[in-house]
């Protein structure tokens, strides 16, 4: 077409290609309407591989290149705009092989300058050599093309004229149809109707949908997204037309066509199709109907679009499904996928045809919400989810809300038609996901590591973290379908000003008060070691949950992913123990779940670290009280012949402080002969089925982990905590009269955290806990002589910044991880997480801290 308009229009997502003779303009006008970064120039081209733009020798080369750029381009969603003169078939036929392949619009801008002005323009061009004959040439070539560009499979076509290339003021790029990426819902997506139209309804009703003026509307604007298959098989294909097409065409809901759709618009057109599949029930049906509603009919279906990209890119609807590589591209092959899905090309033992799971590969960012094949129970795999729940085989009518990801479901009043491969009974045994999970792939954790969370924005996982990280896992843990989190290091306070003390509440208030906090909670830091526990109502609900098999229900491991117990007989115990407080408590039932994973310590310390005491801390007690009793004798013995009263005083100092450091470690030690002899000390709820808890205050944590406590205070123990406001000088020493009763009793000392699980302010993330440790118990940490002056003051001038970096990165690397699992994620995108975590601990960060 030859366009005389003041803007070009173009479709947002397309490759654009100039054609037109040397010296037509075709750069200058590129470079006029487009970014610099957008143009692929053969001139270019030649220049990067030969160190010169006109060495005909390297064009080879050169097309080579820019071919590779184009598609890298392209595989990135990019607009990209070939500068070259593509006036042959031959040349042109590369790029919308390229176009296809990568599923863009092929667009044609035709330069079509005349061969007096182009060969003038050439000639005074002191880089640009062409013989007499070149130009004429290509204008003849580009000539004789014209006719053939809609053939060769350009999608549009612009013809400009030198006039108009001085003319056009702008080039404007129009999103796809498929692109509503500024559309953010919520919806209600609902699977395979197929003619159900009773169910349908009992559906929107149960979704809170109201029927006003023929139309269904949602009081809280929800609208539905209907996934296509609407007909065919069920008792009332024309009533569930009549039902959805004034929705989608007010603008009230979207739709998106399946194969039986487009098979009866095919039909009611004259095309030739076998009526069978259950289409002859539709024919019937539209018998007694006006030929009216059989336009409307083919109106609609023949507008609806192939699949939708909605909510900036993280929500993808299609009827069959959309793979990575489609996703918001238009194509007959994208169009075709949306509809059919992928075959095999072979059939099974009913004569249907074999369909390729392409979700078990899937690997995209976008939640993919599909249909056309029908399953007893909605299956997520790998971040999709089938929710063809077979209504028209005597199933039920499924819908999935978005965002909260909840699906609702209705039964089929009855079996409307036989299906010829059966529908299988729900499953009970690992789903999809689980079955895909059981193997990891070992690429996906290995090398350089980029993490978006939603917390702490992208953090990078060096190569050789994640190699240590990967070596632990592999080794050591526990298996990884239990790895959902790893708890973060936590950062202590700034050092103290008091001379004796190198932690004191008062940094912890001050660095909170600076953050803009008011509120604070101090807990009770317990004398046990970091355990994460998930508990299940049932061995049942964690095969359901996790895909683990046997009778265990649920793991505790260490926050390094391995398991806390080697006797798995105790574990299960414990873990009985607290799945009956838990049903006691009313913790499922209250919460909708069957599991849930809890945040804890388990005492005693001794429990899981009685080598460490033994070998450590026990060798380093017991041979400095022999070393120092001996020297204190021979220090009395040369007293009567000389003063050492000043050395002998030192020594018993020496004396002392080794006794406090035995006293110290030795409070967290003590025997297990029962059950009853371990505590387990929850302090964050972290996750149940589909949820997590971190938009719950910490008040309600400890309020709710007491009430499950209570329930058996034989084993659970609540913690003691203090809330502070930072506003009232009475609450501030309150808090700091606590911490130094607790250090008074041997206590390890407190954990003061914000109110809120989660606080931030203009830098950022702020620290979600700040560990105030007692006086004594950093002699296990720092050893017995740490309170001496001369090791106070050296040890007064350590750094924390690379600690509180460290937190940071690893809070939110713990929650993003927690988040995916509960968003049913696949557990690859979770393990990103958790190995994150892991491997941030190999940082050079002084472990003392």
């Amino acid at each position: 077409m030859r366009s005389n308009a003041e803007y070009i229009h173009i479709p947002g997502l397309s490759l654009v290609v100039l054609i037109g003779a040397s010296s037509s303009g075709k750069s200058t006008f590129a470079r006029k309407h487009f970014k610099p970064t957008e143009i692929v120039s053969s001139d270019q081209c030649r220049g990067i591989v030969s160190d010169d733009e006109n060495s005909l020798s390297a064009s080879n080369d050169a097309f080579d290149l820019a071919r590779y750029i184009v598609a890298k381009r392209l595989k990135n969603g990019l607009l990209t705009v070939v500068d070259a003169t593509n006036v042959q078939e031959s040349a042109r036929k590369d790029w919308i092989k390229l176009a296809r392949e990568y599923h863009v619009l092929p667009v044609a801008i035709v330069v079509n300058t005349p061969e007096k002005i182009c060969s003038q323009r050439s000639k005074v061009r002191p880089d640009r050599d062409l013989g007499p004959h070149v130009i004429p040439h290509q204008i003849s070539q580009l000539r004789r093309s014209l006719r053939y560009l809609k053939g060769e499979g350009f999608r549009q076509i612009f013809e400009l004229s030198v006039e108009d290339t001085d003319n056009i003021k702008g080039i404007i790029r129009d999103p796809l149809y498929n692109d509503k990426k500024t559309v953010h819902g919520p919806f209600d997506i609902i699977g395979d109707i197929h003619g159900c139209v009773d169910e349908l309804v009992l559906l929107l009703q149960k979704l809170g949908y109201q029927k006003e003026n023929d139309n269904w509307v949602h009081p809280e604007g929800r609208k539905p997204i209907f996934l296509g298959d609407l007909v065919d098989r069920g008792p009332d294909s024309p009533g569930v037309l009549k039902l959805i097409m004034p929705m989608v065409k007010t603008g009230l809901a979207w739709c998106v066509p399946g194969n039986h759709d487009d098979k009866l618009k095919r039909w009611l057109t004259g095309k030739q199709v076998h009526v069978r599949h259950g289409l002859e029930v539709t024919v019937a049906q539209l018998a007694g109907e006006s030929d009216e509603f059989r336009k409307e009919i083919v109106q609609f279906v023949d507008g609806l679009i192939s699949h939708y990209v909605f909510d900036d890119g993280k929500l993808v609807v299609a009827h069959a499904g959309m793979k990575e590589s489609m996703q918001g591209r238009g194509s007959g092959a994208v169009r075709e996928f949306a509809l059919y899905g992928e075959t095999t090309g072979e059939t099974d033992e009913f004569g249907l045809p074999i369909r390729y799971n392409w979700a078990a590969e899937y690997k995209g960012k976008a939640m993919v919400v599909y249909g056309h094949t029908p399953v007893p129970e909605p299956q997520w795999l790998n971040n999709t989810i089938d929710i063809d729940t077979g209504c028209v085989f005597g199933g039920r009518l499924t819908a999935l809300r978005y965002p909260e990801k909840e699906l609702v479901s209705v039964p089929a009043a009855k079996v409307y038609s036989e299906p010829v491969r059966p529908l299988a009974p729900a499953p009970v045994t690992l789903t999809l996901q689980q079955q895909q999970d059981d193997v990891l792939d070992i690429s996906d954790f290995t090398g350089k590591q980029i993490v978006p969370t939603r917390l702490g924005h992208n953090i990078t996982i060096r190569e050789e973290q994640s190699i240590t990280a990967l070596e632990v896992m592999s080794r050591f843990a526990v298996d990884p379908r239990w790895l959902i989190y790893l708890p973060p290091t936590m950062s202590p306070s700034e050092t103290s000003s008091l001379p004796d003390y190198l932690e004191y509440p008062t940094e912890a208030f001050d660095y909170f008060r600076k953050a803009g906090i008011q509120k604070l909670v101090c807990e009770k830091k317990h004398m046990g070691s970091r355990a994460v526990v998930i508990v299940g109502r049932n061995a049942k609900a964690i095969q359901k949950a996790f895909g683990i098999t046997g009778d265990a229900t649920g793991v505790i491991y260490t926050r390094t992913g391995r398991a806390f117990f080697t006797d798995t007989v105790t574990e299960q115990a414990l873990l009985q123990r607290l799945n009956t407080a838990l049903e006691s408590a009313g913790f499922y039932d209250q919460f909708k779940t069957d599991w849930v994973c809890l945040d804890t310590e388990l005492m005693p310390w001794s429990s899981k670290a009685q080598t460490l005491l033994q070998n450590q801390y026990g060798a380093v007690g017991a041979v400095a009280t022999g070393s120092l009793q001996a020297a204190m004798q021979v220090l009395q013995q040369a007293g009567t012949h000389v003063d050492v009263q000043a050395l002998l005083s030192r020594y018993k100092e020496k004396q002392a402080s080794v006794q406090n450091f035995i006293t110290a470690y030795r409070q967290y030690c003590w025997p297990v002969e029962q059950l009853e002899d371990y505590k387990i000390a929850p302090f964050h709820i972290l996750a149940a089925e589909g949820q997590t808890y971190f938009d719950k205050d910490h008040g309600w944590h400890m309020d709710t982990i007491a009430t499950i406590c209570a329930q058996d205070p034989g084993i659970l123990l609540a913690t003691e905590y203090k809330v502070t406001d930072l506003q009232a000088e009475n609450s501030i020493q309150q808090a700091t009269d606590w911490w130094l009763q607790l250090n008074a009793s041997g206590g390890e000392g407190m954990v003061v955290k914000p109110w809120n699980f989660i606080e931030t302010n203009a830098k950022g993330l702020i620290q979600p806990a700040i560990k105030v440790r007692g006086r004594e118990y950093l002699r296990i940490i720092y050893g017995a002589e740490y309170t001496l002056p001369e090791n106070m003051n050296r040890l007064k001038n350590r750094g924390l910044n690379g600690k509180r970096s460290l937190a940071l990165r690893e809070f939110a690397l713990g929650l993003e991880g927690l988040e995916r699992f509960c968003q049913h994620m696949p557990l690859r995108a979770v393990h990103q997480c958790v190995f994150g975590v892991l491997a941030l601990e190999s940082e050079p960060v002084d472990p003392r801290l």
